[in-house]
């Protein structure tokens, strides 16, 4: 027995067909719907399964693994997040004291040197709320005072 794609209900009835196949319409909610996907196969399903498992292991961008696969970056990104979305929630250990941040600079032609490790920057710390800290880092005016 089919089960309405909207709503998950039994009560669905024949509603002609489409595109060679089946329709049907759910009586409870009034949805029309084929059985079955003909957008996924199980070339696709390794596709997506090789993508999730690239992603995951890290150093490797959505753009370069649509290369890769000859696919949409866009495409890719909405799998990942699909999968992601499917994991339990992640909890951080009350143990963690401190986080280290790498910088990133994207090099077009040169370092730009108007912010950065570069020059001294000034770190501010601060209390949010009970067991969240948080660090503002501040760049020195040319006018300020070094020791």
């Amino acid at each position: 027995m089919s089960v309405c794609k909207n709503c998950s209900s039994t009560h669905i009835v024949k509603n002609g067909f489409v595109r060679k196949k089946q329709r049907y319409r759910c009586k409870e909610c009034g949805f029309n719907f084929v059985e079955g996907d003909g957008r996924t196969s199980d070339a696709i399903a390794a596709k997506k399964a090789m993508l999730i498992l690239l992603y995951s292991m890290g150093k490797i961008s959505f753009n370069m693994l649509g290369k890769i696969f000859n696919m949409w970056p866009s495409q890719v990104y909405r799998w990942i997040v699909k999968e992601g979305k499917k994991l339990p929630e992640q909890s951080i250990s009350g143990e963690i004291k401190e986080i280290e941040f790498d910088e990133m600079w994207h090099f077009i032609e040169r370092k730009k040197t108007s912010f950065g490790s570069s020059k001294p920057l000034i770190a501010a710390q601060g209390k949010l709320w009970p067991g969240c800290s948080v660090i503002v880092m501040l760049q020195l005016s040319d006018d300020s005072m070094k020791s």
